[in-house]
């Protein structure tokens, strides 16, 4: 051999697995948001209601008191819409808010109250 070195040319063995590309992962839709909606019925009164809307959403009262006439005048309000989780969570504290002590007789069932997906 000459003094110049010899350049040998090797090949590297590469696992399959690294020539593949990687897979893609599916994309994840977003969750929809939920929608908490409360339901008018006879035996609740005003002052309940703007109080628990208060209590358990954090509204001011002008703003409790306008949700609590929508619930009176069409039979249901959308009062708060956020993630699923919060929404279950929201949707137990009216429940278990307590009796409604205002009303002439005591009104001991929970108002009613459910979450649905918000459309879109």
């Amino acid at each position: 051999m000459s003094e110049q070195a010899a350049v040998v040319e090797e090949k590297i063995a590469v696992p399959e697995e690294a020539t593949r590309p990687a897979p893609q992962r599916p994309k994840h839709k977003p969750l929809p948001p939920y929608a908490v909606i409360v339901e008018n019925d006879e035996d609740h009164t005003y002052p309940y209601v703007i109080e628990m809307l208060q209590k358990v959403f954090g509204y001011a009262a002008q703003r409790a008191y306008l949700l609590t006439r929508k619930i009176d005048k069409t039979g249901e309000a959308l009062v708060w819409s956020g993630s699923k989780e919060v929404a279950e969570l929201k949707r137990d504290q009216v429940r278990g808010y307590g009796p409604d002590f205002y009303a002439s007789k005591k009104v001991e069932y929970p108002i009613g109250v459910r979450i649905e997906p918000m459309p879109g």
